[in-house]
């Protein structure tokens, strides 16, 4: 089973999917497996994080900005691809830092994540985009 999730974002930080993925598999009746993500983009990452405090992903969006900062700034200046702009590489090394796929026990048509998490899709660009996260289940169904 397959699909590809359409994730909208409005620049740069995390966009929770859980509950689209979550519907995903329960309406394809999957039982026991593995589910992959995959994100088919080189700006952006796949995580797998807390959702209960917001302010991890206000923190983790800010870490990581001050880690790889836009072009713009000078301890960037030995940058030289930023053909779409200051944040270009910047977030293709972000991307290069974190996941682009994920791997999710299923078990009884549901994803064996723990209390805390959920699935995000981390935009690393500044400019709105909609991403694209092909979703592949291998094991049982109903």
């Amino acid at each position: 089973m397959k699909t590809v999730f359409d994730i909208p974002t409005r620049g740069t930080g995390l966009y929770e999917f859980t509950p689209d993925v979550a519907r995903w598999l329960a309406e394809s009746d999957a039982q026991d497996g593995l589910l992959t993500l995959f994100v088919r983009h080189t700006s952006c990452s796949l995580l797998i994080q807390e959702n209960a405090d917001p302010d991890v992903q206000r923190d983790l969006r800010e870490f990581f900005h001050r880690l790889v900062p836009p072009t713009s700034d000078p301890a960037m200046s030995y940058l030289v691809h930023s053909y779409e702009g200051p944040d270009d590489m910047p977030a293709h090394i972000k991307a290069a830092m974190m996941p682009v796929s994920l791997s999710i026990p299923v078990q009884a048509g549901r994803m064996m994540l723990g209390t805390w998490q959920g699935i995000y899709l981390f935009e690393h660009r500044t400019a709105p985009h909609v991403r694209h996260v092909v979703a592949a289940m291998t094991g049982s169904a109903g």
